[in-house]
């Protein structure tokens, strides 16, 4: 385990869990926690033992609320000189990633805690959580979020959400696409256990493979990406696992997944 002022990171078995560990802060987001959530990606994906990340928030209250505005002229100052952002990097960084992700959503998820939400490719949430694009409160906007938003919700709920910035609930967040499942409270580390167990158990050089796929045909034509993915199947298939994965089904016995 390591544990930093900003976040808690933490293997358990094959998940790697990232807990933003700013409860009195709502879990805001600052500089450390982006740093932190960034380094924690990158850690596991350099570790071969792991093979899903975890995201979420210390505490029942919030799993996210957006950027520290404590100090509202740090939270959106920016060093113009640069072209690009921590949290935009993140954000980058999150969608080239080839290890799942899940989003464990404890509690209120705002701002730019949705952008985190949308960065994972699942996301469970107990069923009193509240959602929103409040930046129109205050004068800004949810620019950088709404970059996956846009590919994940319905089109007019988005354009509701991030222009009048009222809040909704977990009900309307899974009917729009960004929760795969919605459960009490209690329940939340029971289906996020389940929902890991799914994952580990699979070809994680198809797991690996699939979500570059993925991510590579995501603005393609169909005529782009069925070229594409009809060569990408012929590789995947010499793989050890694809080989392993069908002698296995033959032998009727569970594979033995080497990672290769």
């Amino acid at each position: 385990m390591t544990d930093t002022t900003a976040i808690i990171t933490e293997k358990r078995g094959q998940a790697f869990w990232i807990t933003i560990n700013r409860p009195e802060k709502r879990n805001a987001l600052n500089g450390e926690v982006i740093a932190s959530i960034t380094k924690g990606y990158r850690d596991a994906h350099d570790d071969k033992d792991v093979r899903v990340i975890v995201l979420t928030g210390a505490g029942d209250k919030a799993f996210c609320a957006g950027a520290d505005l404590q100090n509202s002229g740090a939270a959106f100052a920016m060093d113009h000189s640069r072209p690009n952002v921590d949290y935009a990097d993140l954000l980058r960084l999150s969608q080239n990633a080839t290890k799942p992700a899940i989003a464990r959503v404890g509690g209120v998820c705002m701002a730019g805690g949705m952008g985190l939400l949308c960065m994972t490719d699942m996301a469970i949430a107990a069923d009193h959580v509240i959602f929103g694009l409040p930046e129109v409160k205050v004068g800004v906007f949810p620019m950088q979020v709404l970059s996956l938003l846009q590919s994940i919700a319905p089109r007019r709920l988005v354009n509701e959400w991030a222009l009048t910035g009222e809040p909704f609930d977990a009900k309307a967040a899974q009917a729009a696409g960004l929760l795969n499942y919605v459960v009490p409270t209690a329940e939340l580390d029971a289906k996020v256990d389940w929902l890991i167990g799914r994952i580990v158990d699979k070809s994680p050089t198809a797991i690996r493979r699939g979500k570059y796929a993925m991510r590579a045909i995501a603005s393609m034509s169909f005529d782009e990406s069925i070229a594409y993915t009809e060569s990408q199947i012929a590789l995947l298939a010499m793989t050890e696992d694809a080989k392993e994965g069908l002698k296995a089904f033959s032998e009727k016995r569970k594979p033995v997944w080497t990672g290769k």
